[in-house]
């Protein structure tokens, strides 16, 4: 049994569909308040990583192991965070559409013997979205709360021209790696 230190329903489920028995266990961390201070798209998603393992900790303890999880989505080295309106989730996916795009997902595994930090990068290339396309997606609303408002396994997915990596690291969290690192649990 481990601590899921998200409250992200993908997740949740990349874990249910991988078999790991887990507690979702949300917490808070201002993420953006690290915009500032890292802007290397990789030093980000570590750092918030790390807050999100320091709240859970501070919690939760460690009666049961935590993992802790963050995700960026970038485009031309710029980090495209969850967009805030409808306007800002059509400017994000305008910079994916016919582009190369890298999610990044820093995921981090503490119990009471170890802490092992794993980053792991999925990149795909993007035909160009359809307009249409594009507005439907708008209004379903899915984009909300989905770092650069991108679904891979969703909206996205019919415009993926190639994609290298795994897809688990795409949606937040690479369940392969967590397995190897939680197998005893």
């Amino acid at each position: 049994m481990i601590r899921l230190a998200s409250g992200s329903q993908t997740r949740a489920r990349l874990l249910k569909d991988a078999g790991i028995k887990f507690v979702q266990s949300p917490v808070e961390f201002d993420e953006e308040a690290l915009l500032e201070r890292f802007k290397d798209p990789k030093e980000f998603v570590c750092a918030v990583a790390r807050g999100k393992m320091d709240e859970a900790v501070k919690k939760y303890g460690l009666d049961i192991p935590i993992v802790a999880a963050d995700t960026v989505v970038t485009a031309n080295g710029e980090i495209l965070r969850k967009a805030k309106d409808e306007a800002e989730a059509l400017d994000i996916l305008r910079k994916q559409s016919g582009n190369k795009v890298d999610i990044i997902t820093c995921m981090i595994y503490k119990d009471k013997e170890r802490t092992i930090e794993d980053l792991d990068t999925t990149s795909y290339i993007f035909e160009p979205f359809e307009e249409e396309d594009l507005r439907n997606y708008l209004k379903s609303g899915e984009w909300r709360g989905k770092a650069g408002a991108c679904m891979v396994e969703g909206f996205c997915k019919k415009y993926i021209k190639e994609v290298k990596g795994k897809e688990s690291t795409a949606m937040g969290l690479q369940v392969e790696r967590l397995k190897e690192i939680a197998k005893d649990i």
